[in-house]
């Protein structure tokens, strides 16, 4: 594991991204035209100042940003009310995130991430101790996801794991997230650099979604 990947990880884990805790806000850059009772957090992982890995020309902040966009858009053809950390390139403390998510009692928190430390392939995490609720919808999303990538390109499946990190230890609802693929692989990078691998991640994220509150 290189020092890129250990520093990300030690800020997901301890809640260090740099900014202190914000206060919530409401306003149009969450955009929720629906008003449908079912409401799914998006949390594009980094943003700002906090690209996140980096690596074959790519930052992982806007590859989260562009993969979150889609997915919302798919969720919300389907009628579920959407709200997201940021729809732009700002950054967000991992508490504000925590903070706002709870605030607005979402049924579910995804967090979209890319990884790094020189593997390949898709991997997912929920918290280390969660109830059958979490279990079962981490059970639901990780093999959509990994279905919406394979529509496209073949993918390596790391697994489903576990993990103490910050969005899924303070979070009331279940909470999963997905690192999906490598920047600094080569070939991991070539997918994520095409519009239509991104639009099989969201596919994924939104069927999964959508089969786990019923959408």
């Amino acid at each position: 594991m290189n020092d890129t990947k250990m520093t990300r990880r030690r800020a997901l884990m301890a809640g260090v991204v740099g900014l202190a805790a914000a206060p919530l806000v409401a306003g149009s850059a969450f955009a929720e035209p629906s008003t449908n009772a079912v409401k799914v957090y998006l949390d594009p992982g980094h943003g700002g100042s906090d690209p996140g890995a980096v690596g074959n020309g790519l930052q992982e902040k806007n590859l989260t940003l562009d993969i979150a966009l889609r997915t919302r858009t798919l969720l919300q053809a389907r009628g579920a009310t959407v709200r997201m950390s940021r729809t732009s390139d700002i950054a967000r403390s991992l508490d504000w995130r925590v903070q706002d998510a709870n605030a607005w009692g979402a049924n579910l928190f995804v967090s979209i991430h890319i990884n790094a430390g020189g593997g390949t392939g898709f991997e997912s995490y929920r918290y280390t101790s969660t109830g059958s609720g979490t279990v079962n919808a981490h059970n639901i999303l990780h093999p959509a996801v990994l279905s919406g990538m394979r529509s496209v390109a073949s993918v390596t499946d790391r697994g489903k794991k576990t993990a103490n990190f910050y969005v899924l230890r303070y979070t009331s609802m279940s909470a999963i997230l997905t690192e999906n693929l490598f920047i600094d692989r080569a070939s991991d990078a070539a997918l994520l650099g095409r519009a239509d691998f991104r639009a099989g991640i969201a596919r994924g994220h939104s069927n999964g979604i959508a089969q786990i509150l019923g959408l």
